[in-house]
């Protein structure tokens, strides 16, 4: 691996005497990771069927390495969401951020969506996660990880942050910025990431990095947490941008500790200008430790009377607005449609309590009130239920995979090893007998997708674009 000679040069004078040892590290192998959908299986449950070399990554629960040579990305626990291949550095931000149950939740910068998932996951259904990535291709694999991985809580946004900061002032208790930066870190995972840091550089990068962090404070409530994280080194994009943003809401925000395990290491508070305690920060560093080079600080937003009061009006304010799309905050499916009441009665044992919405033919659910989405571009408006047919409800792909095997009435189940999986992921048709209609195709009882049983045959509704190649 050829490193830009510039970098090389920079990194010899912040690192000293460790440089050499840091250098080292590039020709290492990388690590890889997986972490758990604890949406869908418990840990324990996980590591009793996983036929992977499994070593748990010490900074998260959920989180494990597995060897290159297990290829988790083609096992069919992989297509049922079992489980997120994940880098094990990245793990960290979403294990340290707090996120509870009940909570609401942002992920500004989410695409492909490993931190969103994980915060899901901690969420358990209940509150509302907002997963938003300004690119509109990145944007496509957001939405298929958040479906893929059974969240039912989120919305999926396609927009900047300044016009999210207009629809949410004082909304969010939990914000996640996994900023756009020059990743530097990723350079031993990722030999194109070489090239995109001689394309960009630091200084394009805090440009973005500056922006994204004045409209975050906006949308943050008083009381509220940022997670800040980076794949880079640069203390430009990292302590010192921390620092600035801290000395323009002088007062306002406090760094929080991050626990250290594994190998993790406080931030550097020599390579800031000394007014905050960076220790409390954490960065983890190839030579160090099993993972690549990323960069984590915690802020709490101070509270105090005046703001919540704020919070309050901009809440009421954000509820009105929504009932645009709110369709009367119906609990029972069949008073909102009859086919999906139907659909509902005949194939699961799903109780939708909450909030049903439609778009066009499209039905969503969300456990929550909808918030304000006027102006913005929506890419899923929470979990997609399916389609108003002429013939009926056609559920989603997504519906199949967010349920578990309790709540499907029919289903067929195959080892996971078996033809009959292989087939199915492929999108072929399998010869199986069977009562009429809709069926939850399941690997080892984890549910895969629909079917639909017409004599012998059953007719595969798995999605194209979600299909095995070989």
């Amino acid at each position: 691996m050829k490193l830009p000679i510039e970098f090389v040069e920079k990194m010899q004078g912040l690192m000293g005497e460790e440089f050499d040892r840091y250098l080292e590290s590039y020709k290492k192998p990388r690590f890889y990771g997986l972490r758990v959908n604890t949406l869908k299986i418990s840990v324990e449950e996980f590591l009793k069927i996983a036929p992977f070399h499994l070593e748990p990554v010490p900074w998260t629960k959920d989180g494990f390495y597995y060897q290159e040579g297990d290829n988790p990305g083609r096992h069919p626990y992989y297509y049922a969401g079992l489980y997120y291949i994940q880098e094990p550095s990245a793990m960290l931000p979403g294990a340290v951020i707090g996120v509870k149950p009940g909570e609401r939740v942002l992920d500004l910068c989410a695409a492909p969506g490993g931190k969103t998932v994980q915060m899901a996951a901690q969420m358990q259904g209940q509150g509302l996660l907002v997963a938003n990535d300004i690119n509109s291709e990145r944007v496509k694999a957001l939405v298929k990880n958040v479906e893929l991985a059974g969240v039912r809580n989120a919305i999926v946004l396609n927009e900047s942050p300044d016009k999210l900061a207009v629809n949410f002032q004082n909304y969010f208790d939990k914000i996640m910025v996994d900023a756009p930066c020059s990743g530097e870190g990723m350079f031993r995972k990722d030999e194109d990431a070489i090239k995109s840091w001689e394309k960009f550089k630091c200084e394009k990068c805090c440009g973005m990095q500056w922006d994204i962090l004045q409209k975050v404070d906006t949308m943050l409530k008083p009381g509220g947490v940022i997670l800040y994280s980076t794949c880079t080194f640069s203390p430009e994009e990292d302590e010192l941008m921390i620092e600035r943003f801290m000395d323009e809401h002088k007062g306002s925000y406090k760094l929080l500790e991050i626990p250290k395990a594994g190998g993790i290491e406080g931030g550097r508070t020599q390579w800031s200008k000394g007014g905050y305690d960076f220790d409390k920060a954490a960065r983890l560093w190839p030579h160090k430790l099993n993972g690549e080079g990323h960069f984590a600080a915690l802020l709490r937003k101070k509270d105090s009377s005046e703001t919540s009061s704020t919070l309050e009006n901009s809440a009421c304010k954000s509820a009105d607005k929504s009932q645009s799309l709110k369709v009367n905050g119906i609990r029972d499916v069949k008073q909102f449609n009859s086919q999906l009441g139907e659909f509902v009665e005949n194939n699961t044992n799903l109780s939708l309590e909450g909030y049903l919405f439609q778009k066009g033919a499209n039905l969503y659910h969300l456990p929550v009130e909808c918030p304000d989405l006027s102006g913005l571009k929506v890419a899923k408006f929470g979990w997609y239920l399916g389609e108003i047919g002429n013939k009926g409800f056609i559920p989603s792909h997504s519906l199949a995979v967010s349920m578990n095997i309790r709540e499907l009435k029919n289903i067929i189940s195959f080892r996971s090893d078996s033809r009959e999986v292989n087939s199915y992921l492929k999108g072929e048709t399998l010869i199986v007998s069977g009562e009429k209609g809709y069926t939850g195709v399941c690997a080892d009882e984890f549910p895969l997708g629909w079917a639909k049983q017409t004599g012998d045959m059953l007719k595969n509704l798995y999605p194209k674009g979600w299909r095995k190649m070989s």
